[in-house]
């Protein structure tokens, strides 16, 4: 990974998407987050996913491939508002492969990281598998078959050390403790923001 910094830049264009959340919508009206920068800033997710080894290649895998359909998008769609409610003018919101679907799953990876990343900064130890195990369960495993639960759950034990994931992403402790800390604050508002805006078009979030 050379000298990049992963968490920095994840960290930094999370910020700036929370910011433009934050600034549009002082009166609570509906933000028109641009689909390109939300794109991009997912995109700086995938190497974490990638240094994470084979308990999160399902996730590394299924989460490249739909950020790069978000990104593909953004060429021609403005927004996310105007993205997802071109899906439901279309009647295809649910169907394999929309977009609207697809951000969908990107948005409960983004909460997998953040997940993962709390139980990082609140565990002691080496270990990965506890905070791991942890972040999978509460975000991913609900609409996991058995299958691939049972899969994940022995790629836990070929999780790297906490020291061997910080040495990929070119982090020491101290560092990684404040990106990753700035990524939790900053991913917070625009996972809520991906939320509210299916549960204001009567979606739900639970499929």
């Amino acid at each position: 990974m050379g000298e990049e910094k992963p968490l920095k830049k994840m960290a930094e264009a999370f910020t700036e998407l929370a910011n433009a959340i934050n600034s549009q919508s002082p009166n609570g009206g509906e933000a028109r987050l641009d689909l390109g920068p939300f794109s991009r800033a997912c995109s700086f997710v995938s190497p974490l996913f990638r240094c994470l080894g084979i308990a999160f290649k399902f996730a590394e895998l299924d989460y490249v491939a739909k950020v790069d359909d978000l990104v593909e998008a953004s060429k021609s769609i403005s927004t996310i508002p105007v993205m997802m409610d071109g899906d439901i003018e279309a009647k295809c919101v649910q169907r394999a492969g929309s977009h609207t679907r697809n951000l969908l799953r990107v948005k409960r990876g983004i909460d997998m990281v953040k997940v993962l990343f709390e139980h990082m900064i609140a565990s002691d130890g080496n270990s990965l598998k506890d905070p791991a195990s942890k972040a999978y369960v509460q975000v991913f495993a609900p609409y996991h078959g058995w299958a691939i639960r049972k899969a994940v759950g022995a790629g836990m034990y070929a999780l790297p050390t906490k020291a061997q994931l910080l040495k990929k992403l070119n982090e020491d402790e101290t560092s990684a403790r404040i990106q990753m800390q700035n990524f939790i604050v900053s991913a917070g508002p625009v996972i809520l923001y991906v939320d509210q805006l299916f549960m204001s078009r009567e979606l739900g979030i639970d499929w």
